[in-house]
């Protein structure tokens, strides 16, 4: 990626610097081809001044003729750099400022003598010396036939447009150099939290989630280390959840087996009584497991998204059902606390096996005549759904523990249960976005409630 990044600037640079130098030079070279063509309308304008004029600026007189005239012109003006200044009259060349063997050469009057009689210009390759261009400008007169020729040579004009371009070649040179020096040391500084990130993540096995990235800035990066911070966090509360519990799933299912190898290995085959009591026992061990089996499962399913079936529920007929089948759960004072008359979005099965599930944990600590209540409200925002009864309640030390899975607080005699009941309640409610907790009833007793952030669903407008 470093790589990657360092080359891409650098060649958005080169990019970047020989456009520039490309505009550069054709800006350049139009406005030296531009500044040459004024030198020449200059001296042009010289020459008809002169015209104008029709007297010898020497002597006040006349000139004697054409060729007079041209050679005053030549003797008062001094030519610029690259540029000559030739007189034609006579059929040919005659004087040139300053002198040269190019108006003695075929090609300079092949190329003059047809533009002579009107005038214009032409350029030509002169060998030594490049391009050149040549303008002629006829003089007026009726009596000879002369003209003023201008020579000037563009190569030798934009040598020093070559020169300052090669002097800005090997300035950006240096400069593309130089940035992207400082791309490959600032694109290093910038992905070295991706590095950190790199190594850190090989660094990490299933043994070991505890490896954080350290967090700087207030970047994207800073934004990427936290989310991959989190991710971690997740990651090693989901393995250590999984180890602790194989663990208690073994431990539970540790007992249940022993009990039912030892049943085997002291069985009497031949006693048929013995045998009959034994596969009583044998099976009900199988029952307490294949029920524990299933707890596990279910905890296991709670965090996968097809957990829940959502649809529109009726809190006020959950309410009702739940405590019309709890009922059978034992010889109690059955109350319904309240309801409420809403349509929440949830999945129906879940909650009523929550409730039955804590309605079944309230009987086990209840007596007959006790009372079991079980109601829902509803306050705009959340839902609530609870059972309360009239037992002894639930000491504060032990109202966190008892969410836990195989947490377990005070065991009334005869309840053979795993301690996988409230921890399955639990699972319920965080699985629809919320909790469950414990409180004090009144007069006494305990009073679970579940609080699920279920806003109402609107019932559609009834057809027409």
């Amino acid at each position: 990626m470093r790589a990657r990044i360092t080359a891409a600037v650098a060649l958005l640079g080169a990019l970047a610097l020989t456009g520039a130098g490309g505009i550069v030079y054709a800006v350049e070279a139009q406005r030296i081809e531009q500044q040459q063509v004024t030198e020449i309308d200059q001296e042009l304008a010289e020459l008809d001044r002169l015209q104008d004029q029709g007297l010898n600026p020497d002597t006040g007189r006349p000139f004697a003729g054409v060729g007079a005239m041209l050679d005053t012109f030549l003797a008062r003006n001094v030519p610029d750099e690259n540029e000559i200044l030739i007189s034609w009259y006579d059929g040919g060349p005659r004087r040139a400022s300053p002198t040269t063997d190019f108006a003695r050469t075929r090609l300079f009057r092949d190329t003059a003598r047809p533009l002579v009689p009107g005038g214009g210009s032409a350029r030509v390759d002169v060998p030594g010396y490049g391009e050149a261009l040549i303008t002629v400008q006829p003089v007026r007169s009726t009596r000879d036939a002369g003209a003023l020729v201008v020579v000037t040579y563009l190569t030798e004009a934009r040598a020093e447009l070559r020169d300052t371009m090669r002097t800005y070649a090997i300035v950006a040179l240096l400069s593309l150099l130089l940035v992207t020096a400082a791309a490959a040391w600032l694109s290093g500084r910038l992905l070295a939290p991706l590095r950190t990130l790199r190594e850190t993540a090989d660094d990490i096995s299933e043994s070991d989630l505890s490896r954080r990235l350290p967090v700087t800035g207030h970047d994207d990066i800073t934004a990427l280390t936290r989310t991959v911070n989190g991710m971690l966090d997740r990651l090693e509360a989901a393995f250590v959840g999984q180890r602790e519990f194989l663990d208690d799933a073994g431990h539970e299912l540790r007992t249940p087996l022993t009990v039912l190898r030892g049943h085997l290995e002291l069985l009497d085959t031949g006693d048929p009584a013995e045998v009959s009591e034994t596969k009583e026992l044998l099976l009900e061990e199988v029952d307490r497991m294949a029920r524990l089996v299933g707890d596990l499962i279910l905890l296991a399913k709670s965090d996968r998204p097809d957990f829940l079936r959502l649809r529109s529920v009726d809190l006020a007929g959950l309410t009702a059902d739940a405590l019309a089948k709890a009922r059978g759960l034992g010889d109690r004072a059955w109350v319904l606390d309240g309801d409420a008359s809403v349509q929440i979005h949830a999945d129906e099965q879940r909650l009523t096996q929550a409730l039955l599930q804590l309605a079944d944990n309230a009987v086990k600590h209840t007596g007959p005549g006790d009372t079991v209540a079980i109601g829902s409200s509803y306050d705009g925002d959340r839902a609530r759904l609870w059972v309360r009864d009239t037992g002894p309640g639930v000491p504060p030390e032990q109202r966190g523990s008892i969410f836990e899975r195989f947490g377990r607080g005070a065991v009334v005699p005869g309840d053979e249960g795993f301690g996988l009941g409230l921890s399955i309640v639990s699972a319920i409610a965080r699985s629809h976005g919320g909790t469950v907790e414990v409180q004090d009833a009144a007069p006494r007793g305990a009073r679970f409630v579940m609080t699920l952030p279920a806003p109402a669903k609107e019932d559609p407008w009834p057809g027409s």
